[in-house]
Formats: C-alpha cells, structure tokens, sequence
C-alpha cells in the first residue's frame, strides 16, 4: 500500500530519558551510547538523550550522543526556565538534527498545588519558552504535561499559543495513565478540530501504563490524527512504563488493514535492541511480554502445536524472523570454528575488534565442553557479559565455592584489581554470600546490596546462568550484570560488573553543575 507523507508515524523514543527514571534504570555513558547505536540502527526518527539540566551526566550523555548519532533526531528535555533551555541547547550543538522538548504542566491540579501559578500565568510561560527555544533551533517540541487531566478549553489556548511562538510538535502526553482509548482519541481529535493553526504542527502521544492501556491510548491517538508516538524499548519507564515501542511498531505493521499509516522502524533490530536494554538496566523482560517475551513465539499445547506445524499462521500472527528472530534451535557446537563463529556474531547483530572476538571465541569453546546444545540466547549472554567486563579495572579470574548440607560455604577467589591478582577465602551463609564477601573483603569496601536476580538464558539444567546485581554505596546506585554456565560465577560477575560501575562513578565526582530536583514529564 502506498502512503503519503502524512501517513508516516514519527517514533520518538525515550527509553535513554524517560526509561531511565525508573527506579534502578541509571546507565552509564558508555551503556546510553550503545542503546543509542542500537536504536540509530532501528531507523528511530527522535531519541530523546536525556534532561541535559539534570546533572553533569546527562548533559555529556545529550553531547555525546549528539556528536555520536548522523541519522536520527537527538532531542534534549526542558523545563519552561530559560537556563533549562539554554543547558539543552549547549549539549544539542554537535547534532545534525537538534529539537529541544520543553513542557510545563496545564492541569488545575497540577498548576494550582506544584507550579502554584495561574492559567495566564502559564500561557505566558509556554510563549516565553517556546520562543527561547526557536532561538537555538527550528525543531521545537512543547508538551502539556497531565493533559489527559487539563480542561479542553484551556488546552486549547495552550497549544495554540505554542505553535504562535514556534512550537513544530505539540504533544498531549498521559502523564499518569489515567486516560482511556475513546476518551485520549477524543482529546486529539478536539484540540486539532479547535486550534485554528493546529495543520502547523505534528501531535504526538505520550503514554504511561498505570491502567495497562498505554499502547492502546497511543494507537487511538493514531486514528484521531497523532503523527508521532513517544516510546520506550520494552515499555521501561516510571511506575509502570511506558508505551513499548516494539509493540507500537509491530501493531502498526501487522495491522495496517485498520491503521493505514507506516513507521521507518527496521523491526527486524527489535530483539537486540530489547535484550540490550534489559542487560544494562538489569530488568528481566517477562516471559509472556508481547513481541519480544520468551514466550511470544513459543507454544505448548499440541493443538497449536499441530496448527502451527501445518501452517504457522494458525496462531501466529507475525514471524519470529520480523522481529530478528531466528527458528534455528542448536545452531553451534564445541566443534564449530571461527569462520562459523565470527558468521553467528554477524547474524546476531555484533561487530567486535580482535581482541575481544578472541576473548569470546575462547570462552564459546569453553562452554561448548560443558555444554551439550548451545543456543543464539548463550552466545549472546555470553558476547554481552565478555565485552561489558572487557576494560573493567576489577575482574574475577578465579572462584571455588564450597558448601556443606548445614548451609555454611567458603569461597577460595581471585581477583585481577589493577593487573595485580589478590586472592581471598572467605565463609559465607551460602555459595553466593561466600563469594561476594570474598570479593568485598579484596576490594575493601562495602557496597549493600539491593538486587540479587538470577535467570537461566536457555531451558536445561546445563542452562548459563544470568544474574544481575544491584549495589548502593555512598549516595550512588548501579547495576551489574554477567553470566556463566555457573551460578555462582555469574553472580560474582555481575557483582564485580556492579563495583567497577561504583568506582568509576566516585572517580569522576567533582564539583560542578547540578540540579538536585527537577519536574518530569510525561
């Protein structure tokens, strides 16, 4: 089918902005670059990098990704303050395709008890700001934030005075999920009927998932006129996420009989781009998560089983290979060489230098010994856990663990701290407490852990094993991640991942510019 201009959906992704404000999201700069690569490479038409006002980090990660990205929009949060404006423009410099993305609130409630200003007031705001903004750049996005909440009428007015002053995108988010799909699509459909130079500017949605109906909103917003959905990869996101970007994408595609509109999204990218987000933030993707949940392509019972088997349409309504699936079951073996190897990593979506590509192939071999069948999900666990410990200044070069029936252990563990080996033996109530007090016992210091999560990358009780470790200390909250055929190994991993985050976060602390509260949208 053929569709016009107008008939292209623009994704504006935020999973590396809004994302991260879920609590124990927080990524590196180097994590934010890579999900960035990614998601240049899915053809995301804006990704939104940060609030750039918030922290010296999120100004770097905006100016990063800004020099970093050539074909997608780089966007940068704001307040309705001119400083918010200006510290999103200075980061936005570098970028081929800068907006700015400011918003102030326009529900009674939200104006009356946060903002404490008047409607009139708040007009002024938004034609103060939005015009401040056009002065850096000619991509302006202005939200109402609670809109969902705000009365038609001064909506209304709202939007018409930010598209006077300039604004080329007016998005109406659901700031707190409380919208339906008829009434959010009716929302749309007043504003753009209502504003008289509404054809000026590009609606887009924003949606939170507190009642579980945020794709949905986003979809009917479609239908009343929206031409930009606002996302994030495996819907992560404040209280309950946010609108999963992958299934935006997949029910624009696989329904386009109803929603004759298109996006740019290379589908196919959607599974690495998924797996790459949970790895970073340590948030495990449920298994029954639609497009991209372990169970999303999976069946069980033999009357699929048999309608699948004749014709996998009978109860699949998409293929595992749109989404950068693939049906191979065992693909690699202890026998495999390099050549097949390296063709794997490509299939797989990774390019890695020499060094790190010897370093995988080696441990692939490894665990091609101790492991019967060996699946794409292995090697990727254990590609991803190789290259995220690679320049780490700490790393576990050895660990045995003993235990008893009555619950005691000891772990006998080597450290490289530095290039220098230092090794412990430590007991613990457990195999995994023995190990991660060795490791706190050679590192010297005493992080609390508040996260220990284990899952095992593929069936069989010869599965890897997958951990993610979640440590504060000192005002500071990371995560770490790494994997092993054994548990104990992964979670030592993971734990050493986490404190090399830790060390490089208190290395860079310096005096500097920072907001200590900022107001969010969406």
């Amino acid at each position: 089918m053929s569709h016009s201009q107008t008939d292209h959906i623009k994704i504006f992704d935020t999973t590396l902005r809004d994302g991260e404000q879920s609590p124990g999201a927080s990524m590196t700069l180097d994590e934010k670059l890579k999900i960035a690569e990614v998601l240049e490479a899915m053809k995301v038409d804006v990704i939104e990098a940060g609030f750039a006002i918030a922290s010296n980090g999120d100004f770097e990660c905006v100016k990063k990704i800004s020099e970093q990205v050539k074909d997608s929009t780089v966007c940068s949060l704001a307040r309705a303050a001119l400083g918010d404006i200006d510290r999103a423009a200075e980061a936005l410099k570098p970028a081929r395709s800068p907006r700015i993305h400011t918003f102030i609130a326009t529900s009674p409630l939200h104006m009356k008890v946060k903002l404490q200003m008047e409607p009139a007031a708040v007009l002024e705001a938004i034609h103060h700001s939005v015009s401040h903004a056009r002065r850096f750049v000619d991509d302006v996005e202005w939200s109402a934030e609670d809109a969902t909440r705000t009365d038609l009428d001064f909506l209304c007015k709202a939007v018409d005075t930010a598209i006077k002053a300039g604004a080329t995108t007016i998005n109406l988010p659901d700031t707190v999920g409380y919208g339906v799909p008829e009434e959010y699509a009716a929302m749309f459909k007043h504003v753009i009927e209502n504003v008289v130079n509404s054809d000026k500017a590009i609606f887009s949605t924003h949606c939170h998932n507190d009642l579980g109906l945020a794709v949905a909103n986003s979809l009917a917003a479609v239908n009343a006129g929206a031409r930009q959905v606002e996302c994030t990869i495996n819907g992560i996101g404040e209280r309950a996420g946010n609108a999963a970007m992958e299934e935006i994408a997949m029910a624009i595609k696989t329904r386009s009989d109803i929603m004759p509109v298109t996006t740019k999204i290379e589908t196919t990218e959607i599974m690495r781009a998924s797996r790459l987000v949970s790895t970073v933030t340590g948030f495990a993707v449920q298994n029954n998560k639609a497009i991209v949940g372990a169970n999303a392509f999976a069946h069980e019972s033999g009357i699929h089983q048999d309608g699948v088997l004749k014709n996998a349409e009978t109860y699949e309504i998409m293929t595992p290979e749109s989404v950068g699936l693939s049906r191979s079951v065992l693909v690699m073996g202890k026998h495999s060489g390099r050549h097949a190897f390296a063709d794997k990593l490509k299939e797989l979506g990774y390019e890695l230098g020499d060094n790190a590509f010897q370093e995988c192939f080696k441990r692939f071999k490894a665990l091609g010994d101790r492991k019967k069948n060996i699946y794409d999900e292995d090697i990727i666990a254990l590609v991803d856990d190789e290259v995220a410990t690679a320049e780490n200044k700490i790393q576990v070069m050895s660990l045995n663990t003993y235990t008893s029936s009555d619950g005691r252990a000891f772990s006998d563990v080597t450290l490289s701290i530095d290039g220098k080996d230092r090794k412990t033996v430590v007991y613990g109530a457990g195999p995994v407490d023995a190990a991660f007090n060795a490791i706190k016992a050679l590192i010297g210091f005493y992080p609390h852990l508040q996260l220990f999560q284990v899952h095992a990358v593929t069936a069989g009780t010869d599965a890897q094993a997958e951990c993610t470790v979640r440590l504060e200390d000192d005002g500071y909250l990371v995560n770490g991640q790494g994997a092993h055929e054994d548990t104990v190994t992964a979670a030592a991993r993971a734990y050493v991942a986490a404190v090399n985050k830790l060390i490089v976060k208190k290395e860079k602390r310096a005096p500097g510019h920072r907001v200590d509260s900022v107001q969010k949208t969406g």
